[in-house]
């Protein structure tokens, strides 16, 4: 095996590894943010529906895309490669080694920005349970709306409760007493 058929085929093997890691890496980050996802359920019965299929459509564009790239730079470098003199291979193996750390580069900027992505869901997620949590207080309080101090200080009393404070403190123990 001549020293080029080794080198494309170590070459060959790389992208095989690198395609195979890609696809490893991105399941395991769908299924972290499918688990992340389906525990905030549990909290949040209203989180908002994400559409995946879109970024997931993108992600393997980009991977095939890249594929592509390599073919092409493959096919001309393994056409080129026989009538090349020494020097020009070499020169030709600093080429694709530099397409690999491009390549690895634009892995690393999309992972970056699917970390970004997950960040943003999660703190969406954060941003609903909080106005999902005012919306509770509110909804608490109703009953209690518009009522004097003394008819929540009797309302209390009737529970065995403290009668002090202010009207908004007086609320907040019948709501809490509620709660329980």
């Amino acid at each position: 095996m001549s020293s080029l058929t080794r080198q494309y085929s170590a070459a060959a093997s790389q992208a095989r590894d690198a395609a195979g890691k890609t696809a490893d890496y991105w399941t395991q980050r769908t299924r972290t943010l499918t688990q992340t996802t389906r525990t905030l359920a549990g909290y949040l019965p209203e989180v908002p529906q994400v559409d995946l299929v879109p970024v997931v459509e993108r992600y393997f564009d980009f991977v095939q895309r890249t594929v592509d790239a390599n073919r092409r730079v493959a096919v001309k470098v393994a056409r080129a490669a026989g009538t090349l003199p020494v020097a020009a291979r070499d020169r030709a193996g600093q080429a694709g080694q530099a397409v690999r750390e491009k390549a690895t580069a634009a892995e690393q900027a999309f992972d970056e920005h699917t970390e970004k992505a997950a960040h943003e869901l999660a703190r969406e997620a954060r941003k609903v349970e909080r106005e999902q949590g005012r919306r509770a207080q509110a909804k608490a309080r109703e009953p209690y709306e518009g009522l004097t101090k003394a008819e929540l200080s009797d309302r209390l009393a009737k529970r065995g409760l403290p009668k002090t404070g202010n009207v908004e403190d007086l609320i907040e123990r019948l709501v809490e007493s509620d709660a329980k």
